[in-house]
């Protein structure tokens, strides 16, 4: 198939990966003794710096007053919503029947978010080669959600690749891999073992289930998340670290991720998650939020993501 990066395990270091229209091999995407755990700059603060914005006038003061007494957010977080699987579902119920959104718009959204999060949590350096992303996608809206932040981190100065095992023929998942395609993203046939991946990606993201996932894991994934849980490299997960049960959280052999990307709002899991942790998906209307009696801290300014720890 045009675009697919064809790799075999047992000629890993030596086979030459197709790309469309290019010769791009082995070698360019894992460089001979490279280590790229460098390639990122360590973790910053997201706190807004300062930049002498002028005070809104007291008409507009008094119009942000009474909206901020009407809505369901607050820049207070200790006092979130943590959603079941049950409520995350009838939520997005809500916003696909009456609010009027579409699976392809929300996927955007959170992919924009999960970017925008890691750009803030591990920025690429000015002055170096991008730092080389895995990003690893499952056969749902998770997976897509993955393939959207792909796209949105080669934009932000990073070299994302692409591990998607399980591929759909829906024409939304076919688009978005076309998307990552054009942009001259690549695509693994399988997950290299962890040695591999920590000597050659700074970043691993984690975007193989979504809140929806109910265990067992399906025999295809077990072993990919047995190698996930050896990785060195940081891991980022998206919204539901994958095989952590969505309400009491992870297991004894689930992975361990760095950092995790909640959606919409963060799941009943997560609660006791102390890695470093963001809220995406700025998409909630007050509307929504209060009917079902959502907590949740208010994004400033034009920002899309928060951070809840």
């Amino acid at each position: 198939m045009s675009g697919i990066v064809s790799c075999s395990l047992r000629y890993f270091t030596a086979t030459a990966i197709r790309r469309r229209s290019s010769g791009l091999s082995l070698q360019t995407l894992f460089p001979s003794g490279a280590s790229l755990t460098s390639g990122l700059r360590a973790p910053t603060s997201s706190a807004p710096p300062s930049h002498g914005t002028p005070s809104p006038s007291p008409s507009l003061l008094s119009v942000m007053s009474t909206s901020s007494r009407n809505s369901s957010f607050s820049a207070d977080h200790s006092d979130i919503t943590y959603l079941t699987q049950e409520q995350a579902t009838n939520i997005d119920v809500e916003l696909f029947g009456d609010y009027g959104f579409t699976i392809d718009q929300l996927m955007e959204l959170a992919g924009l978010a999960v970017a925008t999060a890691i750009a803030k949590a591990y920025p690429p350096p000015s002055k170096a080669p991008p730092p080389k992303v895995l990003i690893c996608s499952g056969p749902g809206n998770n997976g897509g959600d993955g393939l959207v932040a792909a796209r949105h981190l080669k934009w932000f100065g990073y070299d994302p690749c692409i591990f998607y095992p399980k591929q759909t023929a829906k024409p939304i998942f076919a688009a978005l891999r076309r998307q990552c395609e054009e942009m001259e993203i690549s695509f693994m046939s399988f997950l290299p073992d962890a040695n591999l991946v920590d000597n050659n990606f700074t970043l691993a993201v984690d975007a193989l289930f979504g809140f929806g996932f109910k265990p067992p894991v399906r025999p295809e994934f077990v072993e990919v998340l047995q190698k996930m849980c050896r990785f060195k490299t940081p891991i980022v997960s998206v919204d539901v670290p994958s095989g952590w049960d969505v309400e009491t959280g992870p297991h004894q052999d689930s992975i361990k991720p760095d950092m995790v990307v909640s959606l919409t709002a963060p799941k009943k899991g997560m609660q006791n998650f102390h890695g470093k942790h963001y809220l995406g998906g700025r998409y909630i209307p007050d509307s929504l939020a209060a009917k079902f009696n959502l907590k949740l801290p208010r994004y400033p300014g034009t920002e899309l993501v928060v951070q809840l720890g």
